[in-house]
């Protein structure tokens, strides 16, 4: 029976699948239950620099909320697979990811995000969502880096 909830932010990169594979064996120990969490966002349109501001219309295509739910789903079960996807918890959110992720957060029992990976100085900094989420959840958070290659 769950404890808690642990709230993972994924986004189809690598970092949020190790993030995501982090915060399932979590789970599994403690007992919570997980909530992967994608963030979406209609696409910028350019507006013209002069005359009224038009009325903000969906560009043509993809339905972004759809395109970010089949990320998530096609995510979630390639990397979880079985009971473990089954039981995943999913949540598709509009808005910036910081924004989406602290939401979700509250009442969280952890909040589990990825880091980009990078070599050299940039290795040892924390990307933008990771570092805003890092000051501002309300509950811990865990930054899963990317595992070495060794050769």
């Amino acid at each position: 029976m769950a404890t808690g909830r642990i709230v993972v932010g994924v986004d189809g990169s690598e970092p949020s699948l190790e993030a995501l594979r982090w915060a399932a064996r979590q789970a599994e120990l403690t007992g919570d239950a997980l909530e992967a969490v994608i963030a979406w966002d209609h696409p910028a349109t350019g507006w013209p620099a002069v005359g009224p501001a038009p009325v903000p219309v969906p560009p043509p295509g993809p339905d972004p909320e759809e395109a970010a739910r089949r990320t998530l789903d096609e995510a979630v079960t390639a990397t979880l697979g079985g009971p473990a996807a089954a039981s995943t918890g999913r949540r598709t959110v509009q808005g910036p990811a910081t924004r989406a992720l602290l939401d979700r957060a509250r009442g969280a029992t952890l909040l589990v995000v990825g880091a980009r990976g990078h070599s050299g100085l940039k290795a040892a900094l924390l990307g933008s969502v990771s570092h805003h989420i890092a000051q501002h959840a309300p509950c811990p958070v865990v930054v899963v880096r990317p595992t070495p290659i060794t050769p």
